[in-house]
């Protein structure tokens, strides 16, 4: 069995040995090199001995089944006593199946990876991280179970001690005669896809027939559909999803299939598939063209094309023929180990048959593999892995929550229960106007929900499924389960918004309510996106404080007009921030979900954008708890977060150490004070008890640092969606009003909770006596001291719309504080809105059971433990507080880190923030000279020419090595005396340069900006006001400006940007001339201009 390995190490020797024959005419380096051998020989001989006693398991099968269990292996396999091979007969490795139809939106392959991009041959790094060998186009053709070997189609053959069949199915084609012809598909694979696709083309197809109308088949209509194809679906059965829903739940979801253009034909008894020719038999090779049927009066269909998706049997081909069992009607047998009746065999998946029984959906699936890796580890590879009990597959919940054609559909527990079961009561919802369709299925006394029907409306699935599967008490009338969430009359408790037109919602770029509720008048209710309104109106483009406001305006708006609004986060999401944050912190694989790639693999589309990368990062954050700049996530992060300083004017930072509590020392009063005296910062006490400077450039933020963490001042996370201060009196230390030491209460709160990553940044204050001098009750959540303890109000918001906290709790200890802390902060961190602050999240809470508004409900939560979920909170932000780690303090000690804030990336020399915009003296300090109003001069930079460089001599000018430039974000370089952005979309293998100047205020920010794309075009967004450019061609996507591209090639590992000669760009893009000043001529667009370009035609370039 370990033939394979050891001879794979005996030639890694031999090629040591070929290293010291080639060095030895070479005295010196032979010399070394013969020392050299020796050791790597000692450490081979090690290595080989190590791998001897490794088990090698071999996988059958890389789908996603199949990748899930070897996920799951590795995972537990901490001790690497394993080695994982695994054929893959496909020409890529594991890919998303369930999500075939999203193929369309892409016609990427890497958009469906189970792990990451394919390269080429069809890998992903994964593979080659964890050690497992991928043999890819490699069918397994032959098994020999008393040899224990498998063969593939390539002719390899691999020992295993260990085999796991995850083989998954094919699909089912009925013994239609024309089955063979032309034009005849079946629904499986990227590559029946792109068969699909290519024979529609070659064959200008108008109209295909889809055989089945089971899940797979209206998935299949779904992708026939999308090729702009007549779709017509034919099922046997007489209705639709038979195993689903029944005649009731038929009907409304075939008025909505056929709403959509496509047409549905049950009962249909298909006889053969007509050819062209008009033969009906099983040897012409005429292309399809019609359906014909036995039914009585039916005619035939007529079809250019046929998607046969009919059901699904197990590929068991394999093991028969050798002494594994397989079933009567297929699949191989196995327990609830997932054990075949071979040792050391098992099955999971579509190939296995557990109780003479297929589970042909995703998740029963993954329980398999997760209970096959555990015994495999356990019993197979001698690990103790400390189990209570022994692990088992004992069947699975079919019930189903899918969205099909656009069309909810959902069914769970016992949907159709037996017709003689006597135990046995429904009560059905059927609107034909609403196209709803719902069935709840009780025991007969009715205090059981057994099961049910959804069609239409599943938007209380969880609820349902909760109380059929878990048993949970009904409401004392359970007929009020029975009507949809869409009919309740419910409506969300929002937060109070004044109806003023003359409110002003955005104070960056001065927007009324009037404003926004014009444009939404003006776009209608099917152009009136938030994405349409914000890029219209301009309200939330600027810091994106508002944005919750001009979203509930949008909806208050949308429901007057008859619409409503949509909760996704964007067009990469279809999903809420809270439903994305329930689906990763619930996901039976953590690990499928710990990075923003995984999670845009599994639950999104796209590359991303501005929106949605910050509000995965504050997940990631809020879960994992990583550094937020290193494995990619700083690619993520929003401008500040990103430099982890907040961006002021002139693209410059302040800095912002944490004082908690509001308590200094005179050391590190000092210590800021000189180091504001050093770099000329701006310095002033904040509203929250701390002290900012004002001024820094990025590439000065590590030294800044390093000398204030020297006397013990750690980052404030003023720049993150974090907590930011706890406000303090002094309380009974000094006050002689005081009854608790404020002070010191402060402190432990806010060490408690900083660097916590939440929806939107929180505030606190503790409060020494009832006078209230810390204003406690204007925060997210504050305390007022009493004789007896402390009151804890929650809720509270200062900023534009303030809001009062709300009394949770009273006369409460320190600990129970904390508790009721951890819980409050806890629940808002996993269920808010993004951007959402506490005051508008708490608003929307339902009332609790008696009444008495959402506060009622927090205490039921919080303080009850109503929902079940304490032992989550406390757990999870337990896990928070003990992996704090201070951000600046991580960068300063680690040089990698450090290297993320140089300025340019080709060169040492800085630019100063002078050199890029005038600083006044203002009251013995200097700040920024003021911005111009939008349309004057230095705002809104625009080209007189559309390629201003068209006639310019252009060559590849070498500007640094890929390794150079961090993946998925953009890098700033210096060309003469201009500043240029390199972004390197390592994503979808794309590299873009432009100006590092946003036009809109003249401000040297863009290679800080977010990458991603918005309707398939990539795209940065400045991190000043995220104005939005297209990276290909420069064109501003949300306004009329416009930014200068230059065409980017990699050459080897050389970054190659095609460029005009230094003085030609220096004349166009020079930062001294566009530096921002109080006083200033314009030059762009006149004749000194055009000079300056001629009169440079002739310079030599400076090489970079």
């Amino acid at each position: 069995m370990q033939s394979v390995c050891i001879i794979c190490l005996i030639l890694r020797a031999a090629s040591f040995g070929l290293a010291f024959h080639v060095a030895s005419p070479f005295s010196r380096q032979a010399a070394t090199t013969t020392t050299t051998n020796y050791r790597e020989g000692t450490q081979l001989h090690a290595e080989i001995e190590r791998e001897s006693e490794k088990k090698r398991v071999v996988v059958i099968g890389n789908g996603m089944v199949g990748q899930r269990f070897m996920e799951n292996l590795i995972s537990l396999d901490t001790e690497k006593k394993c080695i994982i091979s695994t054929f893959c007969e496909e020409p890529r490795a594991a890919y998303n199946r369930v999500k075939l139809t999203s193929y369309f939106e892409t016609r990427n392959p890497s958009a469906l990876s189970m792990t990451s991009e394919f390269d080429v041959e069809g890998r992903t790094p994964w593979y080659a991280k964890n050690n497992v060998e991928l043999l890819l186009n490699d069918k397994a053709v032959a098994l020999d179970t008393k040899a224990k070997t498998v063969t593939g189609a390539s002719g390899k053959t691999l020992a295993y001690d260990v085999l796991v069949f995850a083989t998954g199915s094919y699909p089912f084609v009925p013994p239609i005669p024309g089955k063979q012809r032309p034009g005849v598909f079946v629904y499986r694979t990227i590559e029946d896809l792109e068969s699909m696709l290519a024979y529609v083309k070659e064959h200008n197809v108008q109209s295909a027939a889809v055989i089945g109308g089971g899940l797979l088949g209206l998935e299949a209509a779904k992708a026939v559909a999308d090729m702009k194809v007549q779709s017509h679906i034919v099922e046997f059965a007489p209705i639709l999803m038979c195993r689903q829903i029944d005649q009731g739940g038929h009907d409304v979801l075939v008025r909505k299939i056929e709403d959509m253009g496509l047409r549905v034909h049950c009962g249909a008894r298909t006889q053969a598939f007509v050819g062209k020719d008009g033969t009906t038999d099983n040897e012409s090779t005429s292309p399809v063209s019609a359906l014909r049927f036995s039914n009585e009066g039916w005619e035939d269909l007529p079809v250019q094309m046929v998607v046969v998706s009919a059901g699904i049997k197990p590929r068991d081909d394999l093991a028969k023929g050798t002494d594994i069992a397989v079933g009567e009607r297929g699949g191989i047998l196995v327990d609830e180990q997932l054990r075949t009746s071979v040792d050391g065999v098992y099955a999971i998946g579509e190939i296995a048959l557990y109780n003479n029984f297929i589970y042909g959906l995703i998740a029963p699936g993954y329980d398999m593999a997760s209970v096959c890796s555990k015994v495999v580890a356990q019993d197979e590879l001698g690990m103790n892995l400390d189990l209570k009990e022994e692990p088992a597959f004992t069947g699975a919940d079919l019930s189903t929550k899918l969205k099909l054609l656009g069309c909810d559909v959902a069914s769970f527990g016992e949907n159709q229960p037996s017709p003689d079961d006597p135990d046995v009561s429904s009560l059905t919802w059927n609107d034909p106007l609403c196209g709803i369709y719902r069935k709840l299925i009780f025991n007969k006394a009715g205090t059981r929900l057994r099961g049910g029907i959804l069609v239409g409306d599943a938007g209380d699935y969880s609820r349902l499924h909760a109380l059929a599967i878990k048993g949970d008490v009904l409401p004392e009338n359970p007929a009020t389960l029975l009507a949809p969430p869409s009919a309740r009359g419910e409506v969300e408790t929002t937060q109070e918004l004044s109806s003023a037109r003359s409110t002003q919602i955005c104070s960056c770029n001065d927007v009324t309510r009037g404003h926004i509720e014009d444009t939404i008048k003006e776009l209608g209710v099917e152009k009136a996106t938030l994405k349409a309104v914000k890029t219209c109106s301009k309200a939330g483009t600027g810091c994106g404080g508002c944005e919750p406001d001009v979203k509930l305006i949008l909806k208050q708006e949308l429901e007057k007009l008859g619409g409503s609004l949509s909760n996704h986060l964007c067009e990469h999401f279809a999903y809420s921030r809270p439903e994305l944050m329930a689906m990763v912190r619930t996901d039976s694989d953590p690990s499928s979900v710990d990075s923003f790639g995984k999670i845009l693999h599994k639950h999104g589309k796209g590359d991303g954008c501005e929106i949605c990368k910050p509000t995965v990062a504050s997940i990631l954050a809020s879960v994992y708890n990583g550094q937020i700049l290193d494995d990619g996530r700083d690619a993520l992060q929003d401008t500040n977060d990103r430099s982890l300083a907040n961006m002021q004017r002139g693209g410059t930072y302040s800095v912002v150490p944490r004082v908690p509590g509001g308590e200094l020392t005179p050391n590190q009063l000092i210590r800021m004070g000189e180091v504001a005296k050093e770099y000329g910062l701006y310095t002033k006490i904040t509203g929250g008890q701390r002290i900012d400077l004002f001024g820094a450039a990025k590439y000065q933020l590590p030294d800044i640092w390093e000398k204030l963490g020297d006397v013990g001042l750690e980052s404030g996370h003023a720049y993150g969606k974090a907590l930011r201060t706890v406000k303090s009196c002094v309380g009974s230390t000094w006050c002689r009003y005081g009854v608790q030491d404020s002070v010191g209460f402060a402190i432990r709160v806010e060490n408690r909770y900083k660097g916590i990553r939440s929806p939107h940044k929180m505030k606190s204050a503790v409060s020494g006596c009832a006078r209230e001098c810390a204003e406690a009750q204007s925060k997210d959540f504050g305390l007022i001291a009493t004789e007896n303890g402390y009151n804890l109000y929650v809720g509270g918001n200062g900023g534009v719309n303030p809001v009062h906290a709300q009394l949770l709790a009273a006369d409460i200890d320190d600990d129970t504080v904390i508790r009721y802390l951890d819980r409050y902060i806890m629940y808002y961190i996993l269920t808010a809105d993004r951007l959402e602050r506490t005051a508008p999240w708490q608003a929307k809470l339902p009332s609790g059971k008696n009444g008495g508004g959402p506060i009622e409900h927090l205490k039921e939560v919080i303080i009850e433990d109503s929902l079940g979920i304490c032992e989550e909170l406390d757990r999870r932000m337990q896990y928070l507080v003990n992996t704090y780690h201070d951000e600046w303090a991580e960068v300063v000690k680690d040089p990698k880190r450090r290297a993320k804030f140089k300025q340019f990336i080709n060169t040492d020399e800085v630019q100063t923030r002078e050199e890029m915009m005038e600083f006044i003296n203002q009251r013995g300090q200097v700040r920024p000279t003021n911005w111009r109003e939008d349309g004057e001069f230095q705002t809104n930079w625009r080209n007189e020419e559309t390629d201003v460089f068209a006639r310019s001599q252009k060559s590849w000018v070498k500007v640094g090595l890929t390794s150079d430039f961090a993946q998925n974000v953009g890098s700033a370089i210096l060309y003469g005396e201009s500043q240029l952005a390199v972004f390197n979309n390592a994503k979808l293998g794309e590299w873009y340069c432009t100006q590092n100047m946003c036009p809109h205020k003249q401000a040297f920010v863009l290679s800080q900006g977010i990458i991603g794309d918005v309707d398939g075009i990539s795209k940065v967004a400045c991190p000043l006001h995220k104005k939005q450019f297209s990276l290909a061609n420069g064109q501003q996507l949300d306004g009329d400006l416009s930014i200068i591209a230059f065409p980017v090639k990699i050459e080897g590992d050389n970054v190659m940007v095609e460029l005009p000669l230094e003085a030609e760009v220096n004349a166009i893009l020079g930062t001294s001339g566009l530096r921002v000043q109080s006083s200033c001529i314009d030059i762009t667009g006149t004749s000194l201009e055009h000079d300056i370009l001629n009169s440079v035609k002739n310079s030599s370039m400076t090489s970079v």
